[in-house]
């Protein structure tokens, strides 16, 4: 019987025919431009991201190494099939526990370093009891294995061995520093060099202006010496020891003056800043946050200036060496509700937010 082809039948395959046609069509287009695009990189590998190599390697397989050897112009056809394999072998990965027990945790390796740093004294069982205080369970061999893989020694060899961070703050709350620092300004004679004094409460890093001069000879220097100690309001009443520079405006009568109240002063090296490094950096603060950026005329200028950062730096400024705490905090430090209103000092130059009361 022969085949007799009907109306739709006849259609069907049309349609079919011209898609197969339009397909390849687009087909022989897209590899034309990727050899166009080939050509143009001249040599220069493409840069293909995660997500890319994924997508080619999903598509590289259904088509496989003959036709992918066809038509793959970007990356070779090993290569797609390589990335593919590996995003199978992925997917079969888990992770796998060690043999022997499991490690302690970092918090608690943390809390064993923090307390044997801090306490030179307590022992393995000491420190087992602290953190059963903590709900933590850690038995005395691991204690004592984390300190030695640490290089921390054992309780009675630990507490012999004191550090200097230690023996200072131990010693904390009678020291003090001060340093000098000069400021040009303008005035009818022309520039005027001006001595500013400042002093710090190591403790609590208040620091207070000790003066401000064009001539800091002895006589000026006798007469700050007797404001700062004395037994009223002396801002070195009580301390024992004061770090200093080897300025000489630091004469011989400032000198004896502090030491007839027992306060002693105590001069860094020469060309060792870090050893009064809270002072300095307080000094680099001050002129970074303001006397580098405004123009002083006549003393007056200068005076203030200095006091509005002063007040500035011990009730608005937050200080990282005090973990970012204020150092005479105002009432509404903390304050949860209200307005959010900003204070400027000196034109706008120092800052500070807070909340006003409702």
């Amino acid at each position: 019987m022969e085949n007799i082809l009907y109306p739709w039948q006849f259609a069907l395959i049309s349609v079919a025919g011209w898609l197969n046609r339009q397909q390849q069509a687009i087909i022989d287009y897209l590899l034309e431009e990727n050899r166009i695009l080939k050509e143009q990189m001249k040599g220069r590998r493409p840069r293909l991201n995660n997500d890319q190599r994924r997508r080619l390697a999903v598509l590289g397989k259904a088509l496989g190494r003959k036709i992918l050897f066809q038509i793959a112009n970007i990356v070779t056809p090993d290569t797609i099939l390589g990335w593919h394999r590996r995003l199978i072998a992925r997917q079969w990965t888990y992770n796998r526990k060690g043999p022997g027990r499991p490690r302690i945790m970092m918090v608690i390796i943390e809390l064993i370093l923090k307390m044997a740093r801090e306490n030179p004294t307590w022992g393995y069982t000491s420190i087992r009891d602290r953190l059963r205080n903590l709900e933590h369970n850690v038995c005395r061999t691991t204690i004592a294995t984390t300190l030695r893989n640490n290089g921390l020694e054992p309780a009675p060899k630990r507490r012999k061995k004191t550090s200097w961070k230690t023996f200072l703050k131990a010693h904390w709350d009678v020291f003090a520093a001060m340093d000098f620092t000069t400021v040009d300004t303008w005035s009818p004679k022309g520039m005027v060099r001006y001595y500013i004094l400042f002093v710090m409460d190591l403790p609590t890093r208040r620091v207070h202006l000790a003066g401000i001069t064009t001539n800091a000879d002895e006589a000026w220097m006798k007469q700050i010496g007797r404001n700062l100690t004395d037994c009223v309001d002396g801002f070195l009443f009580g301390k024992r020891w004061v770090i200093l520079d080897r300025d000489g405006k630091f004469c011989d009568a400032f000198v004896g003056l502090l030491g007839a109240v027992d306060c002693t002063l105590k001069k860094i090296p020469t060309r060792s800043p870090n050893c009064n490094a809270h002072m300095e950096r307080f000094m680099r603060s001050i002129k970074e946050e303001c006397l580098n950026r405004m123009i002083f005329f006549g003393e007056q200028s200068l005076v203030r200036a200095v006091e509005q950062f002063l007040a500035y730096y011990l009730g608005e400024r937050n200080h990282q060496g005090l973990e970012s705490r204020i150092i005479a905090p105002a009432p509404e430090v903390g304050r949860r509700a209200g307005e959010v209103v900003r204070r400027d000092r000196l034109g706008g130059i120092l800052r500070y937010y807070y909340r006003e009361a409702g």
